[in-house]
């Protein structure tokens, strides 16, 4: 079985409401949330879920949805630059995962993610398609 871990950061820190929604996307589209991580002063939350690509895939894509429903930028304010709602969507193989397929993931969640909220998705890292996208920071 192949296992993939995901690991979203979400622009929203100091809302409850919202980091909880975000939370039961997750768990609603069938995963368990195994991490969250909220940090008030940079007003941003970080999820950590895993489970078959399939089902990872849908749960980003659920927590995704809130996200961009739920944050306005416009009204943001926190310590850490952010990009979106969403800022980075990393897939991490851990069991009979390989990287290729998280990059098969990401790019799949990126074109989708475009799709739906008709929005620039920049990949990097493994999944960049520009060279200039190969590291992150």
């Amino acid at each position: 079985m192949s296992i993939i871990e995901c690991v979203p950061n979400v622009s929203e820190g100091r809302r409850a409401s919202v980091i909880d929604a975000c939370a039961r996307a997750i768990e609603d589209a069938g995963l368990p949330v195994l991490d969250v991580h909220t940090d008030p002063a940079h007003n941003r939350t970080v999820f950590t879920f895993a489970g078959a690509p399939a089902g990872v895939e849908a749960a980003a894509l659920a927590l995704a949805d809130v996200a961009v429903a739920s944050i306005d930028l416009r009204q943001h304010e926190g310590v850490h630059p952010r990009v979106g709602a969403i800022d980075v969507v990393p897939f991490v193989p851990i069991a009979g995962s390989t990287l290729g397929d998280c990059v098969a993931l990401a790019r799949a969640f990126g074109a989708e993610f475009a799709r739906r909220h008709h929005v620039p998705v920049f990949l990097y890292e493994a999944a960049a398609a520009v060279v200039g996208r190969r590291r992150l920071e």
